[in-house]
């Protein structure tokens, strides 16, 4: 019986597709959560607070030192970052319960992503309006605009309304809803 003809050779040869596969697909998960990361960093102005709110989403009810066991980032960093998100309404934290006597420690969840989507909602609507009205604020040329439009607003609903399309604009152009492509209000 030659070599080529061991039945073991087999089995390790799709052990070692398995291993392939698994290593990546490991790294395409890797590279989804850091486009994650990425986005959330945007949102919540930092990376290291973006990997805090991804590891609660994914570990709820964590401490502050559990965090920084799963995040890798420093104790330090997580208790500060942690109660700046906690001021900003994004990690809730209660005491955690314990049957022993002894120093019972805060433990944190993160708020649901849509629930962060409409915790800026109102600062973008905001931004949206300064640069739409930028001519004002600059004592430029206002013939362009049309003072009779409404200010831009966002409104934010479950992935279960009927209506998930997204439209920008302002409120003044909602008539126009129907005739147009959908972009004049977000509604996502």
């Amino acid at each position: 019986m030659s070599s080529d003809d061991d039945p073991h050779d087999e089995p390790e040869e799709s052990g070692d597709v398995r291993d392939r596969i698994e290593q990546e697909a490991d790294r395409a998960v890797e590279q989804f959560d850091e486009g994650i990361v990425d986005l959330l960093a945007w949102v919540l102005d930092t990376e290291t607070r973006a990997r805090i709110y991804v590891h609660l989403r994914q570990h709820p009810e964590s401490t502050s030192e559990e965090i920084a066991e799963g995040t890798g980032l420093y104790p330090s960093t997580v208790r500060e970052a942690l109660a700046a998100l906690t001021e900003e309404e994004v990690v809730t934290r209660q005491k955690r319960e314990s049957d022993g006597a002894g120093n019972n420690p805060y433990e944190y969840s993160a708020i649901s992503p849509s629930d962060l989507v409409n915790t800026i909602v109102g600062d973008i609507q905001a931004e949206l309006n300064t640069v739409f009205n930028l001519d004002d604020h600059l004592g430029g040329d206002t013939a362009t605009l049309d003072t009779e439009d409404e200010p831009v607003t966002i409104s934010v609903e479950d992935a279960d309304e009927e209506d998930d399309g997204i439209d920008v604009g302002s409120d003044a152009d909602d008539d126009e809803d129907d005739e147009n492509d959908g972009l004049d209000d977000i509604d996502a």
